[in-house]
């Protein structure tokens, strides 16, 4: 009989405020956060904000008195920084095993099947040292038999010692969790569950598995499957294809004007235009929406059209035709918005688009130029930086951007922002 599988999780530790302490160690042991577009709502704590009762997700003029009085410091989010430190992380844990799972932007499983009982708390210790020296990322690892215990095991690790062992003979870590904090289960299903007394992960394990099928289906069955040490999910080495991409930002400020709202669509599907082409796809339907602020009381204009390419693409002025057709659509004079985004669904890969049936010899060469553009673009953007090419109706200015008033530098992308040791 095969040995079960060991599955670990590795979970980086409040992944964007350990990102900025990296490059700013002044912000060691002092309360954090970080904040999403437009310095909205705080999207990331250090544990000593945590505990001054700042909580996720919140807006951030809520807590401004908190702020003041205990000197919380404020930042911007900086995700091209966050990626690039994520990237890093995931490389080093390649080092370690091979076989690993990139399940977030801070989260991945590894497959460490091979090492003995006795040698999983040492070589996670191992692991969690490296990455710690070689990136500066602080991480906890849960170890266990299945991929749903190894997210219990990572809450337990988070609680002090960096790293946790369970195996599926350990009832007092499920008896101790909420069924609400069991990965996979939602609040809906929380609630289902504790109508009918089932109020800790223990207790779902211990579930009729005929009644777990009626109340979550059989997918519920394989988490609870997974409770129990029985491995039913299996790790995702090569990512599933994308289904859709949307690119969307609210403004800096209240738009009303159709030329800068052009300015901003054609942006954004500048952009998702260069993930369609990094992921090798290219896309035959193509949506574009527009909203107001339906906090305040003003006039209301919610509104969305798509169309469905003649044929599919991946070339940025092909798409920004298209979407800035459907914006005219939808456009209404008089009213002030607050959001625009484009949304590209029905993908294929670029290597199975099929020619239309009226592309003739011209259509055909101006397609091949267009993909050699497409190519020369993405190179001189990747290497001089982002927008250092762009096309002219994107706009210049941009005082519609989303700001980010306390950013930090690009300290690993960007030449000109590398940290300085004096």
């Amino acid at each position: 009989m095969p040995a079960p599988p060991i599955i670990a999780l590795v979970d980086c530790n409040n992944f964007y405020v350990s990102c900025e302490r990296v490059f700013a160690p002044r912000l060691e042991h002092r309360p954090v956060i970080v904040l999403s577009n437009n310095d909205g709502c705080v999207v990331a704590r250090s544990n000593e904000a945590k505990a001054l009762g700042i909580g996720m997700a919140v807006p951030e003029f809520t807590v401004r008195q908190i702020i003041k009085k205990h000197d919380v410091q404020v930042l911007s989010s900086n995700y091209a920084l966050y990626a690039d430190m994520s990237q890093r992380v995931m490389e080093v844990l390649e080092q370690f095993c091979p076989d690993l799972e990139r399940y977030s932007i801070d989260e991945a499983f590894l497959s460490l099947n091979g090492f003995r009982s006795r040698h999983l708390c040492e070589y996670a210790q191992s692991i969690r040292a490296t990455v710690k020296q070689w990136t500066g990322i602080p991480v906890s690892i849960g170890v266990a038999d299945t991929k749903t215990l190894a997210k219990v095991a990572g809450r337990i690790a988070k609680r002090g010692g960096g790293v946790s062992v369970i195996t599926r003979s350990d009832e007092k870590e499920l008896a101790s969790l909420s069924v609400s904090d069991v990965w996979g289960i939602g609040p809906a299903y929380a609630r289902s569950l504790g109508q009918h007394g089932i109020m800790t992960a223990l207790q779902l394990r211990q579930a009729d598995n005929q009644f777990i099928k009626k109340q979550m289906g059989i997918v519920g069955l394989r988490l609870v499957m997974e409770l129990r040490g029985i491995a039913c999910l299996e790790l995702e080495q090569c990512p599933v294809p994308k289904q859709g991409i949307t690119c969307s930002r609210a403004f800096s400020r209240m738009l009303s004007s159709r030329d800068e709202l052009e300015e901003a669509v054609s942006s954004y599907v500048t952009r998702a235009a260069e993930k369609l082409r990094a992921e090798h796809l290219a896309v035959r339907r193509l949506t574009v929406f527009v909203q107001t602020n339906e906090f305040k009381n003003v006039p209301q204009h919610n509104a969305s059209t798509t169309l469905r390419l003649p044929m599919a693409t991946d070339t940025t002025h092909e798409l920004i035709r298209a979407a800035l057709a459907c914006l005219r659509n939808i456009y209404r004079k008089g009213f002030e918005y607050r959001k625009a985004g484009v949304m590209l669904t029905e993908l294929v890969p670029i290597g199975q688009v099929q020619a239309d049936l009226f592309d003739g010899q011209d259509t055909t060469q101006n397609r091949g130029r267009a993909r050699k553009l497409m190519t020369a673009l993405d190179s001189v953007n990747a290497r001089f930086g982002s927008g250092t090419l762009q096309y002219a109706s994107s706009g210049i200015e941009r005082t519609w951007k989303t700001q980010f008033q306390k950013r930090s530098p690009a300290y690993t992308t960007d030449w000109k922002q590398l940290p300085l040791v004096g």
